[in-house]
């Protein structure tokens, strides 16, 4: 919370501390009235008296007020206003946090130590990665690591960067950034629709055979370059692999014109200032091992 916040947050709760007592200490007096005396209020037969509140009800009003006054000074935690002793909710949350990394520093350097592969199956670490995953990845590449349109199944053997445990903590730690331009205006939409058919070729379907041919003219000017001349793919550019049946963004026909026309650009966040090394390589091996938990 920014400062101008946390300052009107303050300003609101005392103006309204201060008319809550305004209200409280005029309600206590009835001027020259004598109790008892009728407002000329009524209703069926009930009349409305201008009696001051009981002391008791008076007095819980005033400890309430009081306490509330006292609980701005001393213990408001709002922004950088933290109050007379220091306290905020972010600072005591930061406080548990770095005391339970403390508590468990000595663990998680000792997995840090070792291999991700060796690691990858031990159940500390498989319970450990499963919250990490769960907090951070989940979101996306969903509860059970399968995936959903454009974000990658970790549970098979396709993988867009390489599938190995130095890649995956890569991946993890830096991010990834796709780079698959849109060709429509270099090819046309004809162009567009000859390579889609070209794509789905490789994946035995039998599209148009004059399609096919214009299709293999385009890809082997513009596409090869990233996919291989076979269409294989390459993980150092996190190129897919377009022969294998696995798509990101849907194998129609109308799909695969679309990546081709309109491109992609999907983004992994990197996480190496979130989760810092030792829980990104604990993360790495519970991605790792989800091949073999599936």
């Amino acid at each position: 919370m920014t400062s101008f916040w946390s300052a009107w947050i303050i300003i609101l709760t005392s103006i309204t501390l201060i008319a809550m007592t305004w209200l409280l200490l005029g309600n206590r007096k009835t001027g020259a009235k004598k109790e008892d005396t009728p407002t000329g209020h009524a209703y069926d037969g009930i009349e409305e008296y201008d009696n001051p509140l009981p002391a008791w009800w008076f007095f819980m009003f005033l400890i309430t007020i009081i306490w509330g006054v006292g609980y701005l000074v001393v213990y408001p935690g709002m922004g950088n206003f933290p109050g007379v002793i220091g306290w905020t909710s972010t600072g005591q949350h930061a406080e548990r946090v770095a005391a339970a990394e403390e508590r468990h520093r000595a663990m998680y350097d000792r997995y840090l130590a070792l291999p991700i592969e060796e690691i990858a199956s031990d159940p500390v670490v498989r319970r450990m990665g499963m919250r990490m995953f769960g907090n951070n990845c989940s979101q996306c590449h969903g509860a059970d690591a399968r995936g959903g349109y454009g974000f990658p199944n970790l549970t098979d053997d396709d993988w867009l960067y390489g599938g190995d445990a130095a890649t995956i903590e890569a991946s993890i730690t830096n991010g990834r950034q796709a780079a698959m331009p849109a060709w429509e205006n270099v090819i046309g939409d004809r162009g567009v629709e000859e390579v889609a058919a070209y794509v789905l070729s490789l994946n035995n379907h039998e599209p148009d055979a004059g399609m096919v041919a214009a299709g293999e003219a385009h890809f082997k000017t513009y596409c090869v370059a990233c996919h291989g001349p076979e269409g294989k793919g390459n993980p150092a550019l996190g190129a897919p692999n377009l022969t294998d049946g696995i798509w990101l963004y849907g194998g129609t026909p109308s799909e695969i014109a679309h990546s081709v026309r309109a491109g992609r650009s999907g983004v992994m966040p990197a996480f190496n200032h979130q989760l810092g090394p030792e829980k990104i390589h604990i993360l790495a091996a519970y991605v790792y091992g989800l091949r073999e938990a599936n």
